[in-house]
């Protein structure tokens, strides 16, 4: 005979609401406990050397062992008392029959008092256990009541995708706990759907860039090999134009890939100065500058920072050349370093066509471009002011971009006073200060 395995028992889940409903029972059980406790003792207390019964006349005759106490016998004296309706009085005995009375009668108090605090306790655990089980179910109840908007949370957060993210929850009611917590969580989903509209624009605008050269790398390369009269001369030609064309995929993944370690953030910090970064950097461009028709000046006073030296050299550089590309001939640059009471400070000011203030949160956006004027000679990438902002957000500090009256930016930015060292590192890195 086979056996058949027995039904696995498959217990209720653990929610919250239960174990919200087992700590107002427990609690309540508690509570309970303690109350019949103290009331158990209080009426033992009053009722302990009493005894009372009725004759047959009608009369109640009741005993009293001990002093006087307060409670239900209050004003009862010790001794034998008859009580009847015209009123209390002590019973006449002698001393022998007094003292035997008074054994008699203390062997019966102790017993009805042993009875009386019986019935209470059995009473008392009925009425506790009655309502424990009312507890649990109005536990129950309010649980189910306080964890509603969670509820709702949890539905919402199911429901939403990353095509779904303009719904909201708007939960209503008192300003407490849980509405802080939707009002955070629908707070969450807005950067959420900023972020994910950002990444989509981004993409589309990195393949449209980058497809470009792409573009024109194959249809050079199908000229080229389409021309039965082509020569040495013409091949070189297009040659070097794919060449060109391929340096420009290479900026433009170079300057993605700052753009990304901007965005991922620092890890080890290393100390750095604005001011010599700043006049290496004019010292490359210099010639450019002179170029270009451009009158530079500088005030380069110490501004020590700490962070990542490579990625502020590249700040610097992209400052620096976007007021030397998007200048007008003739016009000028100021690059101004210093430092304030929240730390060291880099100012880059150019001269250039007109900005319109609406168009600033336009331009920081990754390959985003003021219009045909701005881009001067053609150059650039539409990652500059993007990749300033990321490293600029990666050191803790800030950008200010602010358009001048005459035409051209005003960029600022700020880093955050930095950690002082200890004599090990100022001997490691060397000090600047």
């Amino acid at each position: 005979m086979l056996l058949r395995p027995l039904p696995m028992v498959r217990l209720p889940r653990r929610s919250i609401r239960v174990r919200l409903t087992a700590i107002y029972g427990g609690l309540f059980l508690l509570c309970g406990a303690a109350m019949l406790g103290i009331t158990y003792l209080l009426v033992s207390s009053a009722t302990a050397g009493y005894f009372s019964t009725a004759g047959p006349d009608g009369l109640t005759v009741g005993f009293t062992n001990g002093p006087h106490r307060a409670g239900p016998h209050d004003g009862a004296q010790p001794g034998l008392q008859r009580a009847g309706a015209s009123g209390t009085s002590s019973l006449a005995l002698t001393p022998r029959q007094a003292r035997a009375m008074t054994y008699r009668m203390q062997a019966l108090a102790a017993g009805q008092h042993s009875r009386e605090m019986s019935q209470l306790l059995i009473y008392s655990g009925i009425a506790l256990a009655v309502m424990a089980v009312v507890s649990v179910a109005l536990g129950w109840v309010v649980a189910g009541r306080v964890l509603r908007p969670l509820r709702t949370i949890t539905a919402a957060a199911r429901q939403i995708s990353a095509t779904r993210l303009h719904q909201r929850l708007a939960l209503s009611g008192p300003h407490d706990e849980l509405k802080e917590l939707g009002d955070t969580f629908d707070d969450l989903l807005g950067r959420l759907e900023d972020a994910f509209r950002a990444q989509r624009q981004f993409v589309a605008n990195a393949s449209h860039e980058l497809r470009t050269p792409l573009a024109v790398q194959r249809t050079l390369a199908q000229v080229a090999l389409a021309d039965p009269d082509a020569d040495a001369a013409s091949l070189r030609a297009a040659h070097e134009r794919v060449l060109a064309s391929g340096e420009q995929q290479e900026k433009i993944i170079e300057a993605l890939l700052t753009l990304t370690r901007g965005q991922t953030g620092i890890g080890t910090r290393q100390p750095f100065d604005l001011a010599d970064l700043a006049r290496q950097i004019m010292g490359a461009r210099r010639s450019e500058a002179r170029e270009r028709g451009l009158d530079v000046r500088t005030a380069l006073t110490p501004a020590p920072a700490s962070g990542d030296p490579h990625l502020a050299e590249r700040l610097v550089a992209n400052l620096v050349d976007n007021a030397l590309r998007h200048n007008s001939p003739g016009g000028c640059v100021e690059i101004v370093t210093g430092t304030t009471d929240a730390g060291a400070v880099l100012s880059v000011i150019n001269t250039g066509p007109p900005v319109p203030e609406t168009a600033v949160e336009r331009i920081l956006q990754p390959f985003q471009r003021l219009r045909a004027e701005r881009t001067g000679h053609g150059e650039g990438l539409g990652l500059g002011l993007s990749i300033v902002q990321a490293i600029a957000q990666a050191h803790g500090g800030a950008l200010a971009v602010r358009p001048q009256p005459g035409g051209g930016l005003a960029v600022q930015v700020s880093f955050p006073t930095p950690t002082p060292l200890t004599a090990a590192g100022r001997q490691a890195v060397g000090t600047f200060v």
